[in-house]
């Protein structure tokens, strides 16, 4: 039986007197092209929306159903991106967990505790940090944070896709599926959009890699 994240550890925080509570997670690690992107999020304890999952478990429907009842009810919602060229610049966990510290810094309810998805805690939160491996299956908030994340990324993406219709952004959403390598080799890496110090493009090559993402996008 597939376990459901739930608000215990935000509710655990609240008895303790950590009160506001974020959930921090990004969307876009992998991917050959386009920005890494966070979100940051305070549930209303009052008005939780049901069906909160980890992103990747959710098909492309319901992500984008979620997201609106998230926007909708929440009691703060923040984004941030590092782009291409700003993951290039230092490496794609660095430039993830600077996402999040700035989804996080982008709150209008200044949280006393953010739990981030992951093993690590973004560097100089303003509030304390603790990172929750698998976050997104375990509380609700760091699951309404990888739908946020995960939506507004794959819009960028499709946004791509209209101003370079030979790679098919809109489809893989950056990751090196078939469609993308081969696009890659017949017209060449996007300048700023393709992440140039990942190994595909420093070896010359684009590998195929599986995406955890791109389930449910019918």
């Amino acid at each position: 039986m597939v376990e459901k994240p739930d608000f215990s550890i935000e509710t655990k925080a609240m008895a303790d007197g950590l009160w506001p509570v974020a959930g921090m997670d990004e969307a876009g690690r992998g991917p050959l092209a386009g920005p890494v992107v966070a979100a940051a999020v305070v549930l209303n304890p009052a008005n939780i929306p049901e069906g909160l999952d980890d992103s990747k478990r959710l098909t492309h429907l319901q992500r984008e159903a979620l997201f609106l009842k998230i926007l909708g009810t929440a009691l703060s919602v923040s984004m941030a991106s590092i782009s291409a060229e700003g993951i290039d610049n230092s490496n794609i966990l660095k430039a993830s967990l600077e996402a999040m510290r700035r989804a996080a810094a982008g709150l209008s309810l200044q949280p006393k505790l953010a739990l981030a998805d992951g093993r690590d805690v973004p560097p100089g939160l303003a509030c304390e940090g603790r990172a929750l491996i698998k976050g997104d299956q375990r509380s609700q908030s760091i699951a309404a944070a990888s739908i946020v994340a995960k939506v507004m990324r794959d819009r960028m993406m499709c946004g791509c896709g209209g101003h370079h219709e030979h790679y098919g952004f809109e489809v893989h959403m950056g990751y090196a599926t078939v469609r993308h390598r081969t696009a890659i080799e017949m017209h060449g890496p996007v300048a700023r959009l393709h992440r140039a110090s990942f190994a595909p493009f420093r070896l010359g090559g684009a590998e195929v890699v599986e995406e955890e993402g791109l389930a449910g996008l019918e």
